[in-house]
């Protein structure tokens, strides 16, 4: 599959990587392709391409969104035209003060992203936890897989980003439409304020079990 990735730091970098390991095509789209999260991305794995955020987004299949939440509509406003039509996974969070939702829950952060770029077919996913959990999510000690819960409105998009899940080694749990994504967001909120804030290990996840 032919992925490009806007936004590579902590989040966007560790996701990049692992796809184009199991034999997908990912390009960074780059305005500039000698910045320092380029060369950082590429010094952790020399095979992802770079290209231009048109050209890199026009090219895709899937367009994963993985900047900070306030650099967003920027980035969506280089590529709008390219995203018409395509599977764009919401991989952003919006933190406000004390770590609040930064939207004062008005609407999910994801909402926004589909209202930014309106023809695109939005995913939340990969958002219920800190980068520790994309770098290594295997807890083969627990004998469970961690869940990786995800929404969106249109069903093929999801089943494409579901299968993504499963090949990074997670456990899919598609949780609805993508009025869901503002539960998500509130859990990516519980996740940091244990983790970042009450000491809890960064190496925590969830699961879900069926009986």
């Amino acid at each position: 599959m032919k992925i490009a990735f806007i936004g590579y730091g902590n989040v966007g970098a560790p996701l990049a990587s692992r796809l184009q390991h199991l034999g997908h095509e990912v390009t960074l789209a780059a305005a500039d392709p000698e910045s320092a999260s380029v060369r950082k991305a590429l010094t952790r794995n020399p095979g992802l391409a770079v290209a231009a955020p048109r050209e890199a987004v026009r090219a895709a299949e899937v367009v994963f969104l993985a900047t900070p939440f306030q650099a967003a509509a920027a980035a969506l406003e280089a590529v709008t035209e390219e995203l018409k039509g395509k599977i764009l996974v919401d991989c952003t969070n919006p933190v406000g003060p004390g770590l609040s939702h930064g939207l004062q829950n008005r609407q999910s952060g994801a909402e926004m992203v589909q209202s930014l770029a309106p023809e695109s077919h939005v995913v939340k996913a990969f958002t219920i936890y800190g980068f520790e959990n994309l770098e290594d999510n295997a807890y083969p000690a627990c004998h469970v897989k961690p869940v990786m819960m995800y929404c969106g409105r249109d069903a093929v998009a999801k089943q494409a980003v579901g299968e993504l899940i499963a090949q990074l080694g997670w456990e899919p749990l598609e949780v609805g439409g993508l009025e869901q994504a503002l539960h998500l967001e509130h859990m990516t909120l519980l996740w940091v304020r244990m983790v970042r804030a009450q000491g809890h290990s960064p190496h925590m996840v969830w699961a879900v079990l069926r009986r």
